[in-house]
Formats: C-alpha cells, structure tokens, sequence
C-alpha cells in the first residue's frame, strides 16, 4: 500500500469499484505458469523456491482481515499457516474471533478451554505461553479463542492503551516465529484494530462478488486510518480473490475490477471453490495434510510462495 494521505471516506472509494461488464476469458489452472495468462488475466510472476532458514523470527505479524463474513478468512488463515510450516517457516495462527471457527478447524474442542486470548487481552493477564498450544502440523501454533472474547470488546474500552492489548499479548513470543497470522472477526471493532494496530501488514481475503468488492472500501479506509493513528508501519500486503468461478462472467468481471484498482497488490494465486475446504473443517486439519494433491492445497502452497517473496523484500 503507498503510504497514505488523509484518510478518505467510504463514498469516496465506492465509485471505483464499479464494474464494467465486458467479455472474459476464462483460464484454466496450470501449475506450468509459462507465459501463460493466470486467473487474475495477467502473466503469472516469477516467484522463487522458499530457502530454509538458518534461524527463526522475529516474525512478521500478518491481519487477515475483512469485515464482511464468509469470504475464507478462516479458511486462508489455516491453509496459509500450514503451508508457510511445511516450507520450514514457525507459524504462529491467532484466533481473534469469538466464533472460534480457527481453533474449531484445528480439531480444538474450544468450549472447553479455561484459558484463551480473552485472558491475554483483559486483567488479569494470563502468560502467554499458558494460552499457546501446539497443532497436528509440525512447526504450527495457536492461541485459541471461544465465546468469552466476546465480552473483551466491553472490558478493553476503559483500559488505557486498550488498542495495543494485543500487541502487548504477543510481544514476548514474536521471537520464536517467522509468521504470526491473525484471524480476524467479521467487523471493524476494537479487536479488529487490535489486529491492525500490532502488524505489520494485512492480507485481504475477498470473496470473487460485486458486493464484496465494494465492501473493501472501508476496510482500506479504516487501514490508512491506523496506520496514521497507531501503527505507522502496516501496508495493506495483498489481496487474495477466493470462492473464483472462472465459468461466470460475474467472477471475471469482479477479478478484472479489483486487479485494475489494487494492481500488483492482487496475488497471483487464486482460490477457487471446492467441496473439499468444508471437508477440511469437519477433520479438523489443514487441506494441505487432509488432501495434499489437491488443487485447494497446490493454491495455498502457491500463495505461501507468494508471501514469503513479499515479506523477503518488505525485510
């Protein structure tokens, strides 16, 4: 993301999302790139192998975030996670919704934990290392969530500093990661901001849909406003489309839409729709160990290529 100026208003944004139907070309995946268009309609970038690391962390801390629901927040942030750990990377995943969905889709019984990011965020803080737990995927961490994080929106209002209650949560184990991915709620709230204002940059999952595109609109908006208020080094990292059908014009028409606005921010992966991401949630896993071959996990990998590429230059 350019640095930003003067936040501008939603409205002011909306009129840019505004699509202009017109022929697409549908493209099928290959993973033998070639000069060949990718789903996105331009040339798939090179992108180098991952190098195995001779020490690990600080980590950079990565938002997964929208405030729209259902467009594979979840869903990346568990794949990403995985597969960033199967190229070598400690990967930490926070769960930041009170749903619980993240810790769900790593077979945590989550209503049963006595102890979980609730207790990082508000007095009395727990230790950190007393909420972390480890995952089936080697290399894979998380610090669950359940329903009580509901009522830490209510609790943090009256604390000072109340923005920075996740950032101080994380601190002490930053150095033993490379990635920390948080995923986020549904909303723009104060645990939204928490997310924002304690990292470094924010990966946008979006839904291949008009009315999602517009939606980005306020959350770019509310991005250039924390990083002018609180956390002047977040940039907006990449936009990842999911939920794509190259079969419709719709899904053409909206990815050529948001490449023309976001231009090289738009990652060259794409996640299309697929039976087997529900599938993953009812196992408990990742789709990278759950269907390893499958084309879901080939795109996660893909875009794990693609993150590390982008962090190795950000570093």
């Amino acid at each position: 993301m350019s640095t930003p100026g003067a936040p501008r208003s939603a409205a002011a944004h909306a009129d840019q999302y505004r699509i202009a139907v017109s022929p697409g070309i549908d493209t099928d995946e290959d993973h033998d790139h070639g000069d060949e268009l990718g789903p996105t309609g331009r040339p798939y970038r090179p992108v180098p192998e991952p190098q195995p690391l001779e020490r690990h962390g600080p980590a950079t801390v990565v938002a997964v975030c929208n405030q729209k629901g259902g467009v594979g927040k979840t869903t990346s942030t568990i794949n990403l996670g995985a597969a960033l750990a199967e190229y070598g990377r400690r990967v930490l995943l926070v769960d930041l919704d009170p749903q619980g969905a993240l810790s769900a889709g790593l077979g945590v019984a989550h209503h049963d934990l006595d102890e979980t990011v609730y207790n990082l965020l508000v007095p009395p803080h727990a230790a950190t290392d007393d909420v972390l737990m480890r995952t089936r995927v080697d290399g894979l961490d998380l610090l669950p969530s359940n329903i009580d994080l509901s009522a830490a929106e209510i609790q943090l209002v009256s604390e000072v500093g109340r923005e920075q209650a996740l950032a101080r949560a994380l601190h002490p184990v930053l150095d033993r990661y490379d990635f920390v991915l948080i995923d986020c709620q549904p909303s723009l709230g104060l645990l939204t901001v928490n997310a924002l204002a304690c990292a470094d940059t924010v990966l946008i999952p979006m839904e291949c849909e008009y009315f999602s595109l517009r939606g980005l609109a306020l959350l770019t908006d509310t991005i250039e406003k924390v990083h002018d208020r609180l956390n002047p080094r977040l940039d907006l990292g990449g936009i990842l489309v999911t939920m794509f059908d190259s079969r419709t014009l719709h899904s053409r028409e909206v990815m050529a839409r948001v490449v023309e606005v976001f231009g090289d921010t738009v990652y060259d992966t794409v996640i299309s729709r697929t039976v087997r991401f529900p599938e993953t949630s009812v196992a408990g896993e990742p789709i990278t160990s759950w269907a390893p071959k499958s084309a879901g996990a080939q795109a996660y990998r893909a875009l794990a290529r693609e993150v590390i590429a982008r962090n190795s230059r950000r570093t």
